[in-house]
């Protein structure tokens, strides 16, 4: 059940982070173990990149990425696959121990590391380090309750001619009901709400530690914190597909991901941009 922010939300940073780090270290077991995640798929040599992702990023063989909010480094490690030197960072002391493991069992340990710390951390973890990407995959900006100190850390991690490369859920989908078709939530409701889930997103057992703090962003907000810390938007594309049945009207694809059915109005589902400083 969600709640608002002024009645539940911690007031104090450390509060609510804590409350999220022992929520995804509960459930990184339960991650680990389940089809959703597909480990074993994952180290016989299955990318979980969307296809349009390497189209966008470009080649990335022999070049540094940090990986911001890895959860347990599939998608870190899917960037190594295709030659990248990767750095996983997560606050997640069980997601940074399966990924370590994850790039020795694939043979990548040499160019896979993984690192524990808060995002907001990050310049000091790694002792201002600069990476030519700086990446960030689905599902991380919803934990975070200030972009543009979110976008000010990711840009003073930038090396010269950097780039940031962002995926994320697009916002206007936690607008609509579960048929996708009819406006429900405020589009510009932004402020922190308190969730109690037994169960995480994936298949597999309850929870021990339920309760987790999350916040919405418009897309709006994420373009003007990147524009605030002087970075260029070089391009925005929204998206039709997304990766998990969201709505219980997608299908899925051949590419694995799903889509509105045809003849179903359409919205966008996720999006994908690239930024860099000027």
């Amino acid at each position: 059940m969600a709640t608002t922010a002024s009645e539940t939300v911690p007031a104090t940073e450390q509060g609510w982070l804590d409350r999220n780090r022992a929520n995804w270290d509960d459930r990184v077991a339960v991650h680990a173990a389940s089809d959703f995640y597909d480990l074993a798929g994952f180290r016989a040599g299955a990318s979980t990149l969307r296809p349009f992702e390497p189209a966008e990023l470009g080649d990335v063989a022999g070049r540094s990425l940090l990986h911001l909010q890895c959860h347990m480094g599939q998608d870190t490690l899917s960037w190594a696959r295709r030659g990248a030197k990767v750095t996983g960072l997560d606050f997640s002391v069980p997601a940074v121990e399966v990924g370590t493991r994850l790039a020795a069992d694939i043979g990548l340990a040499d160019r896979a590391r993984f690192v524990v710390a808060d995002v907001h951390d990050a310049v000091r973890a790694l002792a201002g380090e600069r990476f030519d990407v700086v990446y960030t995959g689905l599902g991380a900006l919803g934990w975070l309750p200030d972009l543009t100190r979110w976008a000010r850390v990711a840009s003073s991690l930038l090396a010269e001619r950097g780039v940031l490369y962002l995926v994320e859920f697009h916002p206007f989908t936690d607008m609509l009901d579960e048929e996708g078709r009819t406006v429900e939530r405020d589009y510009f409701t932004t402020s922190g709400q308190a969730w109690d889930e037994p169960y995480t997103y994936t298949d597999g057992p309850p929870l021990t530690r339920t309760v987790s703090i999350q916040w919405d962003h418009t897309l709006g907000e994420v373009i003007t914190a990147l524009g605030t810390v002087g970075l260029r938007v070089e391009f925005l594309h929204e998206h039709d597909a997304t990766a998990f049945e969201r709505f219980s009207v997608l299908e899925r694809g051949e590419d694995g991901e799903y889509r509105f059915p045809a003849g179903h109005p359409r919205v966008p589902l996720m999006y994908s941009l690239r930024a860099s400083r000027p």
